[in-house]
């Protein structure tokens, strides 16, 4: 434990709360799969600059992966945020419950019941548990921004965007400096067609968490859509710098070509060359 309190990955402290437990097994079990303390850290670093996340350990799900990394199913993909590349989690596809969710039937702390739908929610046919749980975190804390978020997603996937736009701007009232949540409700925005909103959201996101890669493509795309090639320009070059080898990078490399040829054939144009 004092390891991994000096690598800065539990906090100092005489006493631990069911978060603090469920952040501390999932550690165990890392290191059980000898995974380094210090990739442990550079991937939750990573995580929070790429998702907008607070603490992934607690608002995703995370396993090893071959060569001892780490990555994290989110918004149902599973990311290595290290290589910055998405992987295939084989074990994220059962359709079992885990043993560990049914144990957490009964809880009833606000932060077991959140655990409890962060469990709930790995496997679709627990989708309505994972709800039913994070209901009754709101009932016990309306400003729990996480839980907010997680209902959103869950009903962002199913494509009911009336109700996912309603918990993700339920998260930001709750915590307005919450980057996670402007991303969100930007996708929903983009989704629904409303995209000046769009913008605006996920520009908020970019300003509260600069590195949010994410959030810079997801602008870049929307500023094109709207016809601001010039604008998605430097969303596309900031995307590339924070995720240089990632999968989605090569299309913002061709973004950002295409874009200045098209410049550079208008300025050509303009001058009557």
């Amino acid at each position: 434990m004092q390891t991994w309190e000096k690598a800065g990955l539990v906090a100092v402290s005489d006493s631990y709360s069911f978060f603090d437990l469920l952040q501390i097994k999932q550690l165990r079990d890392l290191k059980a799969k000898r995974v380094r303390s210090a990739v442990i850290l550079k991937s939750l670093q990573e995580m929070r600059l790429a998702s907008g996340m607070e603490n992934p350990f607690l608002e995703s799900s995370v396993f090893s992966t071959r060569g001892n990394r780490v990555a994290f199913r989110h918004h149902g993909a599973a990311v290595e945020p290290i290589a910055g590349q998405f992987v295939m989690d084989f074990n994220g596809q059962k359709k079992v419950v885990p043993t560990n969710v049914r144990t957490m039937r009964s809880a009833e702390t606000l932060s077991e019941l959140f655990a409890r739908g962060v469990a709930l929610e790995e496997d679709p046919e627990t989708h309505q548990e994972a709800i039913d749980s994070y209901l009754k975190v709101l009932e016990l804390d309306p400003q729990h921004a996480p839980a907010h978020i997680n209902l959103g997603t869950i009903h962002y996937n199913r494509h009911d965007f009336v109700k996912a736009e309603h918990f993700y701007r339920q998260a930001i009232a709750a915590d307005p400096r919450y980057a996670l949540a402007y991303f969100d409700l930007g996708n929903v925005l983009d989704e629904t067609g409303r995209m000046p909103e769009a913008i605006k959201s996920y520009m908020t996101a970019i300003l509260l968490a600069p590195t949010y890669a994410d959030a810079h493509y997801n602008v870049a795309l929307a500023l094109e859509k709207t016809k601001l090639p010039r604008k998605a320009l430097m969303h596309w070059r900031a995307y590339v710098k924070l995720d240089a080898t990632g999968p989605w990078s090569a299309h913002a490399r061709a973004q950002i070509a295409k874009i200045l040829k098209q410049e550079n054939l208008a300025i050509v144009a303009r001058s009557g060359k």
